[in-house]
């Protein structure tokens, strides 16, 4: 479960989880050593002073700032569509908009309204049926297994559809990529279909290592794509739309039509601006130490003795990956708290979630924090970690 997801009306229950928030928060701040700093989980004092130091590195700040989308805003754009090597690009407040108008756009094109994705896809799962309620789409599920479709799903699909959304990485499913050949078949077979491609790249950033390609390659199989600016990067939030440059102007006349025409937006834009300066470069480095922790992880939990436990992917596709285990997650949340607390190493930053009947994951993600960890510090936390759960269940 996530942070922000309800109890069902239980104030007991929102009141118990409030606090461990809360101490999770503190204890995230005093940590000595976390293998994930910055980003969201700063404070405000420290989301500005990110500003400060770092804006006049990326941008002139004696210019004009930005009023409906010009200036700072337009070189985003331009930097962005340059990465991914596309005609244009637009930027929006958010990704759920940028996504929506983007199949809404191409739906006026194709003359078809249904979107074939995922049922892990972020729309699906995180957007309250966004496509269908405000936009006039239609999505259909290729498949629910915990991967990406297949090309010959696509190809078999009952019914037609006018776009192929692939989310890359298939966060809910454990940040989990196909290989290259299997991602350009599954491009192909949608296209023989007459359909076209959207990548959800909420993540597209940090899937370079996998597929060993660089962006604009990756970008260059599907029809249009969408990145975030907050989560890899860094940023204060924001999102971009990229492709086509006729697709991209009629984007952003939609992106007006649904609110998304902000009077300034320079803040989170510098923000953006500073990730692609600062933590683009770093990616790399994160999924490569990625690995090292995953296998220390998995060696961490077979030398102390729980009775299950699982890294998936067993090697990450990118530097984000879920740690399984056979607990409630409030016994799980509890004893990442208490280590955080106890001696200053918070193993487990994120909140753990149900899997099922006394089955709960998390997910690990590395930053640059993390690249100080080696492998043996890793197993020493994780040994400290599983000592703190209550013996029985071991």
């Amino acid at each position: 479960m996530s942070d922000t997801e309800d109890h069902g009306g239980d104030p007991a229950g929102r009141t118990a989880d409030k606090t461990l928030q809360e101490r999770r928060w503190a204890a995230y701040q005093q940590a000595r050593r976390a293998l994930t700093r910055g980003g969201f989980r700063g404070t405000v004092r420290e989301r500005l002073e990110l500003l400060q130091e770092a804006a006049p590195q990326v941008y002139d700040l004696d210019q004009p700032p930005d009023m409906y989308g010009n200036r700072i805003v337009e070189t985003l754009e331009e930097r962005v569509a340059a990465l991914l090597g596309t005609e244009a690009a637009a930027f929006f407040p958010t990704g759920t908009m940028a996504q929506q108008i983007a199949l809404r756009c191409w739906a006026g094109r194709t003359g078809n309204p249904v979107v074939a994705l995922h049922a892990l896809a972020h729309p699906e799962v995180h957007e309250r049926d966004a496509f269908s309620t405000v936009s006039g789409l239609r999505p259909v599920r290729v498949t629910s297994e915990p991967r990406l479709p297949t090309a010959e799903e696509v190809r078999s699909f009952a019914e037609p559809f006018g776009a192929l959304m692939l989310e890359l990485p298939l966060r809910d499913a454990g940040f989990v990529l196909p290989s290259w050949e299997e991602l350009t078949e599954v491009v192909e077979a949608a296209r023989e279909r007459d359909a076209v491609v959207h990548f959800d790249g909420a993540r597209l950033w940090e899937t370079t290592t996998h597929f060993g390609r660089p962006l604009d390659e990756i970008a260059g199989l599907a029809d249009s794509v969408y990145v975030s600016f907050y989560k890899s990067l860094g940023g204060f939030g924001g999102a971009a739309l990229a492709g086509p440059r006729t697709l991209v102007e009629e984007a952003k006349a939609w992106r007006h039509r649904y609110g998304g025409m902000v009077f300034q937006q320079f803040p989170t834009v510098l923000s953006a601006l500073i990730g692609l300066e600062r933590e683009l470069p770093r990616l790399p480095d994160y999924v490569a130490h990625a690995r090292v922790v995953a296998a220390a992880l998995r060696e961490g939990f077979a030398e102390a003795g729980p009775a299950w436990a699982r890294v998936h992917p067993r090697v990450p596709h990118t530097h984000e990956f879920q740690v399984w285990l056979p607990y409630d997650a409030d016994v799980l949340e509890e004893a990442a708290v208490r280590q955080a607390e106890e001696t200053g190493t918070l193993l487990f930053a994120g909140a753990w979630s149900r899997g099922g009947p006394g089955l709960s994951f998390t997910e690990v993600g590395i930053r640059a924090a993390g690249l100080e960890w080696t492998a043996a510090d890793v197993r020493a936390a994780v040994a400290d970690f599983v000592g703190r759960l209550p013996a029985d269940s071991r």
